[in-house]
């Protein structure tokens, strides 16, 4: 009777974790419960109820990983001092992302552990001082799971649309994105680098940044960037792109970036003032800036001929701080 009763505390006790953790737990944890190993290899066999989805951590069916229970699984595995970056942080604080297939975990330099299954692991001397914690699990914030993010596989103009709407949703700033660059490691950031300058130039998105790239691969004169356009002392607009020279202004159209009506018809209105004044407006949309680029780039050049061909424009420029 007192077996019994042995096995029922230690299902019970079992049974509570598993709850606590998603149906996830560990070899460590079925012990302390009071589980032999014999019990635990029995239910974990093959073909048995349980399965082991990573070292010494189980799923108590043998069905797939579902919700949550991978990111649980990780954290099982990597250790309390853990903290979840990357892909996975990402879309926790609600950013559009691809699918994480792979878990990225930051662990202090001293553990023990390596990639696995699902889970890749980063020995880091920069253990977040400061994270998110929900249901028990330690998430990087913001500026950290986009820079870990942007080392990884990511093309550049993937990393473009990462800062992009990391920044433009508020979920962190420019300056906190720069400080993960400074501090952080060298390899893998040359694409941050880059994406950080084209916003210290004044591209807010990457659309932008794509317009940016098609103007340095062609022959088109340097433009300024997002500048502020006075026509005496009347505010008229911040033209993506500006050719002073030539008072023609390249504009990205797309209700894409314009998350209102009223939006879209400040844009409008945006054009009218800038060609009440003489200012050619050049109209590109993002698609065109990454299927047609020649046909925009030989618009543009006609445009800024056609602009130099009469006298310059009373309007002055400041730009983009």
């Amino acid at each position: 009777m007192s077996g019994m009763t042995a096995n029922s505390d230690a299902d019970r006790a079992v049974a509570t974790v598993l709850r606590k953790q998603g149906g996830v737990i560990t070899r460590a944890q079925v012990l302390e419960a009071g589980w032999s190993e014999g019990k635990l290899r029995h239910r974990a066999r093959p073909g048995g109820p349980w399965r082991a989805v990573l070292p010494a951590v189980y799923l108590s069916s043998n069905g797939p990983l579902a919700g949550g229970q991978r990111e649980i699984a990780a954290v099982l595995y990597a250790g309390p001092d853990c903290v979840l970056t990357g892909r996975a942080a990402l879309a926790q604080l609600g950013m559009r992302v691809p699918v994480a297939e792979v878990i990225d975990v930051l662990i202090p330099v001293s553990a023990r552990r390596q990639d696995v299954s699902f889970v890749r692991v980063h020995r880091t001397a920069r253990m977040p001082e400061h994270a998110h914690l929900l249901n028990g699990i330690r998430w990087a914030l913001a500026a950290r799971a986009v820079a870990d993010t942007a080392r990884g596989e990511f093309e550049l103009r993937e990393v473009r649309e990462l800062v992009a709407g990391a920044v433009q949703g508020g979920s962190c700033t420019i300056e906190q994105l720069a400080q993960e660059l400074r501090t952080g490691p060298t390899r893998e950031s040359g694409r941050l680098r880059a994406v950080l300058g084209e916003v210290a130039d004044g591209i807010a998105s990457a659309a932008e940044g794509d317009l940016r790239q098609l103007v340095k691969r062609s022959d088109l004169p340097e433009p300024m960037y997002n500048p502020d356009l006075y026509a005496g002392a009347e505010f008229l607009a911040r033209p993506d792109l500006w050719w002073p020279d030539a008072g023609v202004a390249g504009e990205l159209e797309s209700q894409e970036w314009h998350l209102s009506p009223a939006q879209w018809a400040k844009t409008i209105e945006r054009h009218r003032r800038m060609s009440a004044h003489g200012i050619i407006v050049v109209q590109v949309t993002p698609r065109q800036t990454r299927t047609d680029p020649r046909t925009i780039a030989a618009e543009l050049k006609s445009a800024i001929e056609k602009g130099r061909q009469r006298p310059p424009l009373k309007i002055r420029a400041e730009p983009h701080k």
